[in-house]
């Protein structure tokens, strides 16, 4: 499965949507020519299988001696659910906090000291819900191989923040690889492509807006 095969099939359901010329404003005011939803992918049967499939050969491959998978809360959830069930591994989820009912569990599923374990998200953006999760995991033991993940959008500060947990990554998808199939798909043109990767370089200026 190659990263322009996901990319393509991210486009077509609008999973990942790029609209440099009417940015979208995210919670934090940044404006984006970018949006992402990659819960989209749970809806279109097609793009679905292709992008659980290459979670698999990304754990397969570089985290062959995986024996759990847990996933980020909420988008993380259904994806490591389904690539629990392909290769036949157990999986669990991380909430974002800690119940404040029964056993106020914050990992669920069932977690034994030094199990191999994958973390599964939807999004790399800075890798601040990304990194929590794997250091919950490994306060309760869990000895964390790595990250599968869909898409990352390459920023400095998720490269910079993975580093500092000491923590691996690897992404069926990223930015670069998408805003060219975007270019020769004719979702952008072609001087957008610029802009875009410019907005990744330094998300909280608006400088990338600028003409070329």
């Amino acid at each position: 499965m190659s990263k322009q095969e996901i990319a393509r099939g991210l486009l077509s359901i609008g999973a990942v949507f790029l609209r440099p010329e009417e940015p979208f404003t995210w919670a934090s005011g940044i404006q984006s020519p970018i949006y992402c939803d990659n819960r989209l992918t749970l809806t279109a049967p097609d793009v679905r299988i292709k992008v659980e499939q290459g979670l698999v050969r990304i754990i397969q491959e570089c985290y062959p001696d995986c024996r759990l998978v847990m996933g980020t809360s909420t988008a993380g959830i259904a994806h490591a659910a389904i690539v629990g069930h392909l290769m036949n591994l157990p999986m669990g989820y991380v909430r974002g906090s800690r119940k404040d009912h029964g056993r106020t569990n914050q990992i669920e599923g069932k977690l034994v000291p030094g199990e191999k374990t994958v973390v599964i998200e939807d999004l790399i953006s800075t890798a601040g819900s990304c990194c929590e999760t794997v250091e919950i995991l490994r306060e309760a033991g869990a000895e964390v191989l790595g990250v599968a993940s869909i898409f990352t959008y390459g920023m400095q500060k998720g490269l910079d923040r993975l580093a500092e947990h000491n923590t691996e990554n690897h992404s069926l998808c990223d930015l670069d690889t998408l805003v060219e199939v975007a270019v020769e798909a004719g979702y952008i043109k072609p001087e957008d492509k610029n802009k875009i990767l410019r907005f990744r370089e330094n998300p909280s200026d608006g400088g990338w807006m600028k003409e070329d």
